[in-house]
């Protein structure tokens, strides 16, 4: 009685019962292979916006909503399309929070009657128990959802607006570049997109050693790409660009230090760095990027990476704003101005 328990014995049981409780949140949070690598499950709403005369989601103005987390990079691709497109009066966006305590991403008011997403997913759908995950597609005339999967409402946007949209002539995804494009966004997705997360979630040493080397092996090959290029694909803009900015945006912000990938940083690559600088400079693009949010998004909400959740207070960003000088790799205009 009156005597504590010697500083090992504290040690040893602190890192049993942490161990044990971040593994049981790590496999709730991150699925994982038996090698310890995490396996992002598929998204389950797979519908299109299509204007012909049997589609149960013809393209009108208004009918539609982007349910997105600001910090999330998959939604905050399709904002960026959203953006480029001049999409803003079209469709509207509702921003969710990240919440530790529920699990999950919340309305900050009662919305449709739900109070989380997971209840917006339930009305579209009763009885549903997957994952519910940003961004979200809704139809507010069905109350269903067309698409949660982001690399494809990205590709809605792109297409199914374009006589509604203020910049129709854009063209994210040209058939003549689509035989370019779709490798690169093949190679991004499982080496970058994902990567980050392949590093920041991985639960073995082995794991984490494979996916922070092809992160950078990519990184690296980008890097080259982007010497000679403006953009990935030549002189134009694409949706392997759009696709590839949300990751190089948090990058150094969130997935540098909380995620492990600190090999290097996106800046003090000679043409990653002015290659992001180049993107956020486009019209609209800057407008859609929130720092304190993905801030704290993860390092707020992702508890068993960050248990203290404090959240730090840089890094300043103000230096995305300075000249680029990547415009004169190419003449081509990304944007085609009203």
């Amino acid at each position: 009685m009156g005597k504590s328990l010697p500083p090992k014995a504290i040690i040893g049981l602190g890192k049993f019962v942490w161990t044990t409780m971040w593994n049981l949140m790590m496999s709730n949070m991150a699925p994982r292979s038996k090698a310890g690598a995490y396996v992002r499950p598929d998204s389950q709403f797979r519908y299109t916006i299509e204007d012909t005369a049997d589609s149960p989601f013809p393209p009108v103005a208004q009918r539609y909503r982007l349910y997105v987390g600001l910090g999330c990079p998959w939604a905050h691709r399709t904002l960026v399309v959203r953006a480029l497109k001049g999409l803003q009066a079209v469709i509207d966006v509702v921003v969710v929070q990240p919440s530790a305590t529920a699990g999950g991403w919340v309305f900050e008011a009662e919305h449709q009657g739900c109070n989380s997403l997971e209840d917006l997913y339930r009305l579209a759908q009763p009885g549903y128990d997957g994952r519910c995950t940003v961004p979200v597609l809704w139809d507010t005339q069905t109350r269903k959802i067309v698409n949660n999967e982001s690399s494809e409402i990205i590709i809605i946007l792109n297409t199914a607006f374009n006589q509604l949209a203020e910049q129709p002539d854009l063209d994210l995804y040209p058939p003549a570049l689509q035989s370019t494009i779709d490798p690169w966004n093949d190679k991004i997705y499982h080496a970058v997109n994902n990567g980050v997360y392949r590093c920041g979630f991985a639960q073995t040493q082995a794991a984490y050693d494979q996916a922070c080397h092809e992160l950078f092996q990519v990184l690296d090959e980008l890097d080259a790409v982007l010497a000679d290029h403006r953009y990935l694909c030549g002189d134009t803009l694409t949706l392997a660009d759009v696709r590839l900015f949300p990751t190089l945006f948090r990058f150094d912000v969130v997935y540098y230090g909380l995620f492990k990938c600190n090999r290097r940083r996106i800046q003090d690559y000679q043409h990653l760095g002015p290659y992001l600088r180049d993107l956020y400079q486009l019209p609209g693009v800057a407008e859609t990027c929130n720092l304190e949010a993905v801030k704290q998004s993860y390092y707020g909400f992702l508890f068993p990476l960050n248990p203290g959740g404090i959240i730090p207070t840089g890094p300043d960003i103000t230096s995305l704003s300075t000249p680029h000088q990547r415009d004169q790799l190419g003449q081509a205009s990304p944007v085609v101005q009203g």
